[in-house]
């Protein structure tokens, strides 16, 4: 038999992606979260809601390792957080591509060049035809050498997600990536979001938009996660 964790069927033996066990975070000033316990599964697609301030993008801190648990364990592919040397949380975060609220970009650099550099970093290469159908993928194919500056809101989100996914990530994780873009470009984007998901990708999205949550929950199996009270909880499936 399989378990159920977070609105998604896991069969036996098959590991989750990202999971919490009890955990809690503190800044110093009391906890801002506490007694977090779920599991992420494979190809699951989860929003993350709550108010300004209850702590969604420090719960995606703690998914990539960028802050550690200060209670508690997080396990990101079926390794301790705590275990990892500063060489295993590079290597981890190959496999887990994130979209930041606030996408930053050098902006010296061409679009092209922007969106390539976690393999520079790396060291790897990728064919030109691949970086093209990258772009091309997410409509900014004709903007290739563009400077970021020249870029618009939605422009720079999309370069944001191929950026992020570059590496062939196993997670997607996006905080607000639409709270800057009008209606017509949230939905290009989670068509995107979407489109990754159905390739088998795990999906995590910090939103307030709750219309945009009735859109993909048309489309995809989507669960919705909520901070409350400084605990995530699943929400009810009536949004």
């Amino acid at each position: 038999m399989g378990e159920y964790r977070a609105g998604n069927w896991v069969g036996a033996g098959r590991p989750f992606m990202i999971s919490f066990d009890n955990v809690a975070y503190n800044y110093g000033g009391g906890e801002l979260l506490s007694d977090m316990t779920l599991r992420l599964a494979p190809g699951s697609f989860h929003f993350l809601t709550g108010p300004s301030g209850a702590g969604k993008t420090t719960f995606l801190k703690l998914s990539y390792a960028e802050l550690l648990p200060t209670a508690g364990h997080v396990t990101l592919f079926d390794r301790d957080v705590h275990g990892l040397t500063r060489d295993d949380v590079a290597m981890t975060r190959r496999r887990i591509g994130v979209v930041h609220q606030d996408c930053q970009f050098l902006d010296h650099l061409s679009l092209t060049a922007n969106v390539a550099l976690p393999l520079t970093v790396a060291g790897r290469h990728t064919g030109e035809g691949d970086l093209a159908d990258l772009l091309a993928w997410v409509g900014l194919d004709k903007l290739s050498a563009a400077l970021p500056p020249s870029l618009s809101s939605g422009e720079r989100q999309r370069a944001a997600l191929a950026r992020a996914i570059i590496m062939g990530p196993d997670v997607i994780l996006a905080d607000e990536p639409t709270g800057n873009l009008d209606w017509e470009m949230s939905l290009r984007l989670l068509t995107l979001l979407v489109e990754l998901n159905k390739m088998g990708k795990t999906v995590l999205v910090a939103t307030h938009d709750l219309n945009l949550i009735r859109q993909a929950k048309s489309q995809v199996p989507a669960r919705v996660l909520r901070i409350a009270k400084r605990r995530v909880q699943l929400s009810g499936a009536d949004l």
